[in-house]
């Protein structure tokens, strides 16, 4: 009887305390997304985002998404980068256009760890328009479109986020499908 007791006070022990749950982060790219790892770890598997990592290594920023961060990506998708106009892609990847490359990534990049809670919640208490400050100095327009949010960059273009709160260890990654550009 005892022994059962020792069984059943483990078990009791262990089990998940009642409003707790465990939310897995969302697969993206047909890959599981580890909040364990950093930004890079994880997105080197997305099979959608194959000309965003080329482009953040072609740009030298892999070690800096790599540190501690923290950070919100807001990371294009493959698709999004195919509606720049023809050649585009081809010519940021290349040396003499890193300054260039590196601008437009960091606009896509802030230093926080945003989920998207908190940011629409910004949105709200600054009457439905939150300007949202990126370490490439765009600002981006952050708004509601429904229970999406979207952003807008300096040129008009509106991003909506298509998967939100990937966690990573070293902040955050919200999936959009536009490439925000820095004014033109």
């Amino acid at each position: 009887m005892l022994k059962l007791l020792k069984i059943v006070t483990l078990a009791g022990a262990l089990a998940v305390p009642a409003g707790i749950a465990f939310a897995e982060n969302p697969m993206v790219g047909g890959a599981p997304m580890y909040e364990s790892k950093n930004i890079i770890e994880n997105a080197v598997n997305s099979k959608d985002h194959t000309t965003l990592v080329a482009a953040v290594k072609a740009a030298g920023l892999v070690e800096t998404l790599q540190g501690d961060g923290p950070f919100t990506v807001f990371a294009p998708v493959n698709s999004a980068f195919e509606e720049l106009p023809a050649g585009t892609v081809e010519s940021l990847l290349k040396p003499e256009n890193k300054d260039q490359l590196t601008k437009i990534l960091t606009c896509h990049v802030v230093g926080a760890n945003a989920l998207s809670d908190a940011i629409g919640k910004m949105i709200a208490d600054d009457g439905g328009d939150h300007p949202v400050k990126t370490l490439g100095g765009c600002v981006l327009q952050a708004r509601m479109d429904g229970d999406k949010i979207t952003l807008t960059d300096e040129n008009g273009t509106v991003a909506t986020v298509t998967t939100a709160d990937v966690k990573q260890s070293n902040g955050v990654i919200h999936v959009i499908d536009k490439v925000l550009l820095p004014k033109m």
